[in-house]
């Protein structure tokens, strides 16, 4: 006869507490969360889903690249915009693009938002966190324009209107001021272009241009590059100086190395 195992407590756990302590008193570091940065945002208009996002990628304080892209196809009536780790949202979006495309074919219909917004919650959640992917997911099927954003431990919204990343908040701000329902595409254009340019000038870790991509019922289109408001201007003058211009006082040579002519490799016994 075997005694049935005890049911788990309810509540959080402190086992470690000391474990911790013990570790932090002999000089353990303990893991930080890496800082990304992105401005993404998406709003519904009368006609369907204006997507954004700026093209600044970081590693750590450096820029590495000033137009990389954010907005990642899902499938022909739905995009994905993604902030985070650069890896995990690519990779993350280019698998369940992959499977909009078989259950497509296997079902003979073009996917639903929702069913992409399932994929990424349930594939999210199954890591806890750990694949840093923040979505903001856009598209138009028979329900007409869909929008969500699925957070990186898998929780999600269905709003008229989205932020996310680190300069949400700036890109928030604009919308709560400016937002109005039934907006023309124009309209939404303009609204996600200065939401973006919010986060670039308010967002260390945003920056460079605005990405945009407007979808409709029949039609997506990738406006890449839609805004440029970082321009690198022309310098007004030469910064060059002649030589001469700072005197020298003094030189001094030293010869580390003593060379020796001829051929350095041959050597006699």
């Amino acid at each position: 006869m075997t005694l049935a195992e005890p049911l788990p407590t309810g509540g959080f756990s402190f086992d470690n507490v000391a474990r911790n302590a013990m570790l932090a008193a002999r000089g353990a570091k303990p893991p930080k969360a890496t800082s990304t940065g992105t401005t993404i945002v998406g709003v519904i208009f009368k006609d369907g889903v204006v997507l954004g996002a700026d093209t600044r990628a970081t590693a750590g304080p450096i820029v590495a690249d000033k137009n990389c892209e954010k907005i990642h196809y899902l499938a022909p009536n739905m995009y994905c915009c993604g902030a985070g780790t650069a890896a995990d949202t690519e990779f993350t979006t280019a698998l369940i693009s992959s499977k909009l495309e078989l259950h497509s074919l296997q079902t003979g219909r073009q996917s639903r938002v929702v069913t992409a917004m399932t994929m990424l919650k349930q594939m999210l959640f199954r890591y806890q966190g750990h694949i840093g992917a923040a979505l903001v997911l856009g598209g138009y099927d028979v329900n007409g324009p869909q929008l969500y954003t699925i957070a990186p431990h898998g929780s999600t919204d269905k709003l008229p209107f989205v932020t996310m990343g680190s300069g949400s908040l700036a890109a928030m701000a604009v919308f709560e001021a400016k937002w109005r329902a039934n907006m023309t595409r124009d309209e939404a254009v303009a609204i996600v272009n200065d939401a973006i340019e919010a986060g670039i000038f308010n967002d260390l870790g945003s920056g460079s241009n605005v990405d945009v991509c407007v979808i409709t019922k029949d039609n997506v289109e990738y406006l890449r590059n839609y805004n440029r408001p970082n321009e690198r201007g022309v310098k007004e003058q030469s910064y060059r100086f002649p030589r001469g211009t700072t005197t020298v006082m003094s030189r001094k040579v030293i010869n580390f190395v003593d060379v020796i002519e001829g051929d350095a490799m041959d050597v006699t016994a």
